[in-house]
């Protein structure tokens, strides 16, 4: 086993876990092996270890956590994927949980017992000194996605009558103070904030001036209940490293900093690609019953919409029957239309998402959506039609579904930006529910435009 410390590779080309690092771990821990355990994921960072947590079986990460003991590094923790950050924290004992409590950020805290139950959250806080117990029942009641959740409290504030120099000495002594911080905030009396100082300009400055002369007082500040999407967007806007959160009676209370803002923008991206894939909370760790159950929804709605999209069909069934033609081409009028709509929905929810598109130029960007489609119609509609003349031998077949063709472009375009538009007008997320109502657009006016103008080419 020593030579597993030596020659097993831990990370691949793309800074990934090794399947040989994963096995030789997993080897000492079915061996019973502690020293050559800690060995091995000794110099792990803290994402790394959360890595090989999940990578693992069930079982098997419990016991790597109390093998490990004292030099488990708590932070992996808060590292892990939700579901088997939940599946943990129900198999670890309450004591182990405490302890890995004891030595995170608040907010890091926050993440572990969030979801469990009131009751195991209120074991695990009874095992916690009664100041981080106060702290971390006082987050609880904020909403998961504000900003109260997310901040952390612990900070570095002083009044404005201090000077650099006792404001240094502070810092180097109080050892309740954050290991890493970025500014001071500054502070009145009742602890309201009414600046800040970077510690790069306290560093700079000679130790008898006033901090009231050197800070900042002018600052992107949070309140408590803020949404997380609000700030990660303002983070992002200003260019913020680090900001104040206060209470609702413009208290300080805490700090955001931009790592857990880096989590955050993550989040919001790939809760958007799942929505539009129509999978909520997804993860790979997740069980078959919990995949079967965040899927079977939207496929039931998909079900319904196709369906109506059949329907449609049906009303044209006599005109079918006389060109069997229209059977083998309208499923491409329909498919265009589909891909087209994702397309323009796809720009559109990921522009609302980043707040580009916004009332002020959705005139606009809904008239170049059309452009688009419309252009793309016509070349796609010469395509086609000339396909379906020397496929069939109709001249009046390639017509229609160039015709067609137009009609569905332009009506996926309008979707693809329209129902976004709509539904975020009326605070619906648009990632979750554009699609189903793209689709089912395309497909009627992909089918009704196509058949619908064969039944009058026949009939004429």
């Amino acid at each position: 086993m020593a030579e597993l410390l030596t020659d097993t590779p831990v990370h691949d080309e793309e800074g990934a876990l090794t399947a040989q690092f994963v096995g030789a771990v997993s080897g000492a821990l079915v061996a019973g092996e502690a020293k050559p355990l800690r060995g091995l994921v000794r110099d792990l960072h803290a994402a790394d270890l959360a890595d090989l947590i999940e990578a693992l079986e069930a079982p098997e990460r419990v016991q790597l956590i109390a093998m490990l003991g004292r030099g488990f590094d708590a932070e992996a923790l808060a590292e892990l994927d939700e579901s088997v950050r939940d599946e943990l924290m129900e198999a670890l004992p309450p004591d182990v949980i405490a302890s890995a409590i004891r030595k995170l950020d608040t907010d890091d805290a926050l993440y572990l017992i969030e979801d469990l139950d009131s009751a195991d959250q209120q074991e695990i806080l009874a095992k916690v000194p009664a100041e981080d117990r106060s702290t971390l029942s006082r987050g609880l009641d904020y909403a998961e996605d504000s900003a109260g959740r997310l901040m952390q409290t612990e900070f570095v504030a002083v009044p404005a009558s201090w000077t650099v120099g006792r404001t240094i000495d502070y810092a180097r002594t109080e050892s309740d103070l954050p290991e890493n911080f970025l500014e001071v905030y500054v502070i009145d009396v009742g602890f309201h904030l009414i600046g800040t100082v970077p510690v790069s300009r306290l560093l700079r400055n000679p130790r008898d001036k006033r901090i009231a002369d050197i800070m900042d007082t002018e600052q992107t500040v949070f309140n408590v209940t803020d949404e997380q999407g609000d700030v990660a967007y303002k983070f992002e806007q200003y260019n913020l490293v680090s900001a104040a959160v206060v209470d609702e009676t413009n208290r300080l209370v805490g700090v955001l900093t931009v790592d857990d803002i880096v989590d955050v923008i993550r989040e919001e991206a790939e809760e958007d690609i799942l929505h539009l894939g129509g999978v909520s909370d997804a993860g790979i760790s997740d069980s078959v019953m919990d995949a079967t159950r965040s899927r079977f929804s939207w496929l039931f709605l998909n079900l319904l919409t196709a369906v109506l999209a059949s329907w449609v069909i049906s009303w044209f069934d006599a005109t079918i029957e006389q060109m069997v033609a229209l059977a083998v081409l309208m499923p491409i009028v329909a498919s265009q239309g589909g891909n087209a709509g994702t397309q323009t929905m796809t720009v559109a929810v990921r522009s609302l998402a980043t707040r580009e598109l916004t009332p002020l130029n959705a005139v606009r960007v809904v008239i170049r959506e059309a452009s688009v489609g419309l252009i793309n119609g016509l070349l796609f509609a010469v395509i086609i039609g000339l396909f379906a003349v020397w496929w069939f031998g109709s001249d009046g077949l390639g017509l229609i579904i160039g015709a067609a063709m137009i009609i569905n472009l332009v009506a996926a375009a309008m979707a693809g930006i329209l129902i976004p538009l709509t539904l975020d007008r009326f605070d619906i997320d648009p990632a979750i529910s554009s699609g189903v109502f793209v689709t089912t657009v395309t497909d009627c006016v992909g089918f009704f435009a196509f058949l619908g103008l064969a039944s009058l080419w026949l009939s004429a």
